[in-house]
């Protein structure tokens, strides 16, 4: 996999990937953490080459060819102390993922789930979008989101699904012990079977003229809710 952008490749060369062969313009090279990472090839090369390297134009002057993306093992993320996790149904915006799993991991998240078809995986994109920060937060994938939310409830969980719409409002909530939250995709929300699978459909309140907000910025909001203190 070739990871590009700043902040990516750095938090790649902090986790558990193995980062094999970094290339960057010169002035990327001035990076101080770049100087001290153990990385067997560091090559110079122009912004064009690498951006047809990585396929993108947004790669901020550097790209790293990395291990593949290893996800985490979902039935173990149930067995934390009250865990704090975010279930993603049909999530597929590349952007939206990437902005969700920045937010879950700066807000203590313990994991992010992902259902295998129709939602966004762990690309280059993604890791881009998070600002690195899928290099240091669990994700995984599940066959069947439904049946895993039955899952988590039976090992303890409350599962709270966000709905536009919903009667129960966001800050009524008792976020304590161990939770899911479950987002659905953009125009959508919840499968019917999803939303059936909660404990509760929680809504938060809008006072403008458009119907929602994105599922990144809702998902921000219910994280920090429901983020458990150190």
């Amino acid at each position: 996999m070739i990871l590009y952008g700043r902040n990516p490749v750095r938090e790649a060369l902090r986790g558990p990937r193995t980062v094999s062969h970094v290339w960057a313009t010169s002035n990327a090279l001035r990076e101080p953490w770049l100087a001290t990472a153990a990385v067997p090839l560091v090559d110079a090369e122009p912004a064009d080459s690498i951006a047809r390297r990585c396929g993108s134009d947004a790669h901020q002057g550097i790209c790293a060819e990395v291990s593949e993306f290893r996800y985490a093992d979902a039935s173990e993320l149930l067995g934390g102390e009250q865990p704090l996790l975010v279930a993603l149904d049909q999530v597929q915006d590349p952007q939206n993922l990437g902005a969700i799993c920045r937010t879950a991991e700066s807000a203590g998240a313990a994991g992010v789930i992902l259902p295998e078809r129709r939602t966004a995986a762990i690309t280059p994109a993604v890791c881009k979008a998070s600002a690195g920060a899928v290099e240091h937060l669990a994700v995984a994938r599940v066959r069947n989101l439904a049946d895993w939310l039955d899952t988590a409830k039976r090992h303890g969980l409350w599962c709270y699904g966000a709905a536009a719409g919903a009667e129960l409002d966001y800050r009524s909530v008792d976020f304590s012990g161990g939770v899911v939250l479950v987002l659905g995709s953009e125009g959508r929300g919840l499968r019917p079977r999803v939303a059936a699978a909660c404990d509760a459909l929680v809504a938060l309140p809008q006072r403008g003229r458009i119907e929602s907000l994105s599922v990144s910025a809702a998902a921000a909001v219910l994280l920090y809710a429901a983020s458990k203190d150190p």
